[in-house]
C-alpha cells in the first residue's frame, strides 16, 4: 500500500505580519494603560487619606482651641451713657438674645495650614463623624465636611452641610445608605448638641438650591447635601430637630 505524505506549509503574508504587530501594540498598550490606571487609582486614595488624616487632626484639636467669632454690641440710653458707676446697668444675656452668635475653633494642622471650624457632624448608624469648616471650596472640601448656607450650627433655620462622596466610604460616602428616620447629631462649639431627625431623602439637578431655603417655620433643620451619580445630581438629605 502506498501511503501519500502530504506537507503542508503556511505561507506568512506581509498582511498577517501587519495584523500581528497591530495585536501585539495594542495587547502593550492595554498593559501600560492598566498599569497606569492602578498608579494613579493609589496615588489618589493615598492623597485622599492624608487629606482626611488632616480633618481627623482638626477633630482632636477642636474643643482645645475654641475662639469667639462674634462681638456682641450693646447699646445703652442715652440717659446712662456717661454715668459709668451705676451698677444697674449691668445688662444680662440669655441664650436667646446671642443665638446668632457663631463659636469657632481655629486649628492649625500638620500640612502649615489653618482651618476654621463651628461644628461636629455625627451620623452613628453610618459611622459618619467629621468637623464641619466654616468655609467651603474645593480645598477645604478635601478636608472635611463644609457649611454651604444657612445660620450659626443648632440655631433656628436651615444649617446646610456638604461633603464629597467617595467610593471608599469617606467623608459623605455612605450618605446613600441614610434611611428616613435615622438620627444625626449637630454640635457646635459653644457645648449645645442637638439631635435631628432624617425626614426627607431626594435628588435634584446640581443647578436646583431649592433645599437650601430657610423657610423652617420657626423649627432647627439640617439639611447634608453630597454628589451622586458621577455628579449629574446631589442627593439631598433633609433632617429636623426631635
Amino acid at each position: 500500500m502506498n501511503q501519500i505524505l502530504i506537507s503542508k506549509k503556511i505561507y506568512v503574508t506581509r498582511e498577517m505580519k501587519r495584523k500581528k504587530m497591530i495585536y501585539k501594540t495594542l495587547y502593550i498598550l492595554s498593559i501600560f494603560t492598566i498599569i497606569i490606571l492602578l498608579v494613579y487609582f493609589v496615588f489618589a486614595e493615598s492623597m485622599r487619606n492624608s487629606q482626611e488624616a488632616l480633618g481627623k487632626e482638626i477633630l482632636e484639636q477642636i474643643d482645645n482651641t475654641t475662639v469667639l467669632d462674634q462681638t456682641i454690641v450693646v447699646a445703652l440710653d442715652e440717659e446712662y451713657e456717661n454715668d459709668e458707676e451705676d451698677e444697674s446697668q449691668i445688662v444680662q444675656f440669655d441664650e436667646a438674645e446671642i443665638e446668632n452668635e457663631t463659636v469657632k475653633s481655629k486649628v492649625s494642622t500638620s500640612d502649615g495650614n489653618q482651618y476654621d471650624a463651628e461644628a461636629v457632624l455625627s451620623f452613628p448608624r453610618l459611622g459618619i463623624t467629621y468637623p464641619v469648616l466654616s468655609d467651603e471650596n474645593d480645598r477645604l472640601l478635601k478636608v472635611s465636611l463644609c457649611k454651604y448656607w444657612g445660620p450659626s450650627p443648632n440655631n433656628v433655620g436651615n444649617y446646610c452641610i456638604v461633603g464629597h462622596n467617595y467610593k471608599s466610604g469617606k467623608m459623605f460616602g455612605k450618605l446613600s445608605m441614610a434611611e428616613i428616620g435615622d438620627q444625626v447629631i449637630l454640635s457646635d462649639l459653644s457645648g449645645r448638641k442637638i439631635t435631628y431627625s432624617i425626614y426627607n431623602k431626594f435628588k435634584v439637578d446640581p443647578t436646583d438650591v431649592s433645599c437650601t431655603s430657610q423657610r423652617t417655620n420657626g423649627k432647627r433643620e439640617i439639611t447634608l447635601i453630597t454628589c451622586t451619580n458621577y455628579g449629574k445630581e446631589r442627593l439631598v438629605l433633609k433632617a429636623r430637630e426631635i
